[in-house]
């Protein structure tokens, strides 16, 4: 700790110093007098714009390289959902809810809200866009915010309590299978004296059905080899509710505080059925079964900001978050002896954090300040087969896991000429993992020090073509329930008194694991143009360090008395990405202005990534980041229908099939996927408007194939639908 603290003190000291020793300049397009004061965390310098300024604006404006999408963008597709709104903007993926930047998988991407990260159990598709006002796309941490930021930062700016009285009344309905579901939100809006009040609420259901057909060839429950295919129907349907209250209280000119909460309770049903065909030997297969469960969550957040002087600014921060989670499942017994499972989980996260922001000249903003999280979870369950406890040593105990995590940062944002602006930042994390179980609690402590440097050269005055770069040190540490060494048997070879298979593995986490750090190199240009439109180009390297990856391998295990193949997270090798980023936007006959008439109220955008990945202790070719797809391509369009308040719209996302070497026995390949969103939407009125969307248009078959050094594999194949959506906004 004590090495810790000196590593922050030399830090600010050397900032101080370069602040210190920098002359005076002014402000490109300003007025050589202090900057006006921003609500986002830090000082800001803002240009002096004739109206306000556009998303364009603010990212070219902005230090670090970022996009930016705000309530135009938002409001022009009327998504259902923020996970709809993401899996449109380029350069990201969704795998179920969860996005994804440069084809890294979970826990590469930082999602903020408000500047915080996203709290257990938080759901993007249980987020209405009316309650967001921007979305900021960043490709590279920063030192105010998490450094848990390998592949980038998705930060969700909450929409403020209005300024005037607000009745907003979106309803909806979707059909999806074979029946129709519906949602609704309401958002009300108050403002007297000093304070401001905001409560949105939102409604949700859906209902989805899954079609698989999985061919298996694999050791069978006697040890020999066996060959079937099973076609499989999942149901899933369930309902919930949001709610994010926010009141502002402005205590005086200079001083406010902010309170927000979430609120999600939810509840889920899921039903599966298949039908089972042997070809050879006796092999294990899923049986029916029925599982519901429920989750809810709570976040609350009190934020307290003073403006010292036109210089100076102070913020302190505080939230509390709790959630906790349902699952109770029962097979039907048809193929193997009835099982039913029963279990909860809980998460408990603390968080304090504070700076102090300062303006030094007309050049440097500098902030300093400390990050503080403290977060548990806890884990149960009983599974039972016919009444009888599979695991007797494991079944019912409490299992969890924690961790601390102290930060202290310093940043200064510097405006060295009016070509040349550099954004320096230092992170100190130490960061305090404890797993508790029926044996002896294992912790582990690791001190991450990320230097963070980007630096913008303007290769024009009006700063319309600009040149990116940065270095910057990130990482990514393990999730909680991956700390927990509870075993998870395989569903399909329960029975421990013999050996499973490798591609049925019975599962287990790792209180040892360490973070992940990554070394990471980004270089952009930017060219802005004159209609709106924008032209990126990019290219971008990261260096891993303490790789995670789930390993399957042979053990002796305490749960059964011959050996078991267990799948566990290890801090597996070194690894290495890289990629290129190609992104257009804009008016169509300002992009191609041989086809297209310049007033033609046509938008287009696209985005094409190519990526590349190798694991250092797998053989090539095909030893990538688990999930990265070689390329992906998203691009779309909308168009305002002249004389008439009606807009058309939609949007193409697409990446290939691929192959990626898991271990040196295994192999994953995966097929193709495409995804085709049409939408229209009528503006009846300034207060009313009517929207129809189809999603997944023409779908596509998705297929899977795990192959084993030993011959034997696993493909499913599953089914793609399409779903609509019909909905009204009403402003009261």
């Amino acid at each position: 700790m004590k090495q810790y603290f000196s590593t922050y003190a030399c830090t600010v000291a050397l900032v101080g110093l370069s602040a210190a020793s920098a002359s005076a300049q002014e402000v490109p397009g300003g007025t050589g007098e202090p900057a006006p004061r921003a609500p986002g965390g830090k000082l800001e310098r803002v240009e002096i714009l004739g109206k306000q300024a556009s998303d364009n604006d603010l990212r070219r404006r902005s230090q670090i390289a970022k996009q930016i999408y705000g309530r135009e963008e938002l409001d022009k597709y009327g998504d259902n959902n923020v996970a709809d709104v993401l899996k449109r903007l380029p350069g990201i993926t969704m795998q179920g809810n969860a996005p994804r930047m440069r084809g890294l998988g979970s826990g590469y991407t930082l999602i903020l809200i408000n500047g915080d990260p996203a709290p257990p159990g938080f759901a993007l598709d249980q987020l209405d866009p009316a309650q967001v006002e921007r979305i900021e796309v960043t490709k590279g941490p920063t030192a105010n915010q998490s450094a848990q930021a390998v592949a980038g930062a998705i930060n969700i700016i909450l929409k403020d309590a209005p300024k005037v009285s607000q009745r907003d009344l979106r309803v909806g309905m979707g059909y999806s299978v074979d029946r129709p579901t519906v949602s609704g939100s309401w958002t009300l809006g108050e403002k007297w004296d000093g304070f401001s009040l905001s409560l949105p609420v939102s409604l949700f259901q859906w209902r989805n059905r899954n079609d698989t057909v999985a061919w298996r060839s694999a050791p069978g429950l006697d040890g020999l080899a066996s060959l079937s295919r099973q076609q499989g129907e999942s149901l899933s349907f369930g309902h919930g509710i949001n709610i994010g209250p926010r009141l502002n209280w402005r205590i005086s000119d200079d001083e406010t505080l902010t309170w927000q909460s979430f609120v999600q309770k939810g509840i889920w049903n899921n039903q599966a059925s298949y039908q089972n065909q042997v070809l050879s030997g006796n092999p294990s297969l899923e049986d029916d079964g029925e599982y519901r469960g429920g989750w809810q969550s709570v976040r609350s957040n009190l934020q307290w900001v003073n403006h010292l002087s036109g210089a100076e600014r102070i913020e302190l921060k505080a939230g509390l978050s709790a959630s906790k989670g349902s699952f109770d499942g029962q097979s039907a017994g048809l193929v193997q002896p009835q099982r039913r499972i029963i279990a909860d989980n809980a998460d408990l996260s603390l968080t304090q954090a504070g700076n102090y922001s300062r303006l030094l000249n007309a050049e440097h903003s500098l902030t300093v300040g400390w990050d503080l999280e403290w977060r548990q979870r806890d884990e149960k369950r009983a599974i039972t087969q016919q009444g009888v406890p599979l695991l007797a040593d494991f079944e019912g105990q409490p299992f969890a896991a924690k961790i601390a995590r102290r930060a202290l940062f310093v940043q200064d944002e510097w405006e060295i000429n009016k070509q040349w602006s550099t954004y320096l930042g230092v992170r100190s994390e130490q960061i305090a993992s404890e797993s508790d179980g029926i044996a002896n609690p294992l912790s582990n402590t690791s001190n991450v020090v990320t230097p963070m440097v980007h630096l913008n050269y303007k290769l024009d005055a009006a700063g319309r073509d600009l040149i990116r770069a940065s270095v910057t040190r990130s990482y990514k540490a393990p999730d909680l329930s991956a700390l927990m060494a509870r075993p998870y048997l395989s569903s399909q070879f329960a029975d421990t008194s013999k050996t499973n298979t490798e591609l049925s593995p019975d599962r287990m986490g790792n209180p040892a694991l360490l973070p992940e750090l990554a070394t990471g190199l980004d270089i952009a240009f930017e060219k802005y143009l004159a209609a709106g439109g924008l032209i990126s180009v990019g290219v971008f390297y990261r260096k891993v360090d303490d790789l995670i990856r789930s390993v399957t391998s042979l053990q002796s295990v305490a749960w059964s008395g011959v050996p078991r193949w267990v799948s566990q997270p290890v801090n597996f090798s070194k690894a290495m990405t890289r990629g290129l980023e190609l992104e257009v936007k804009g008016r169509a006959g300002e992009l191609v202005p041989g086809l297209f008439d310049p007033k033609l109220p046509l938008n287009l955008r696209g985005a094409v990534n190519f990526y590349q990945s190798s694991v250092e202790a797998l053989p090539g070719p095909n030893n990538r980041l688990d999930g990265q797809q070689p390329w992906s391509g998203n691009f779309g369009f909308d168009y305002r229908v002249s004389g008439l308040p009606l807009m058309l719209g939609g949007s193409l996302a697409f990446t290939p099939g691929y192959t990626t070497q898991q271990s040196l026995s295994q192999a994953l390949d995966v097929s193709r996927s495409r995804s085709v969103d049409l939408f229209a939407q009528w503006v009846m009125s300034p207060k009313v408007s009517a929207r129809v969307s189809v999603n997944n248009l023409a779908p596509v078959d998705n297929e899977s194939l795990t192959q084993t050094s030993d011959g034997y594999a696993s493909n499913t194949l599953r089914s793609g639908r399409s779903s609509f959506n019909f909905g009204v906004e009403i402003k009261l």
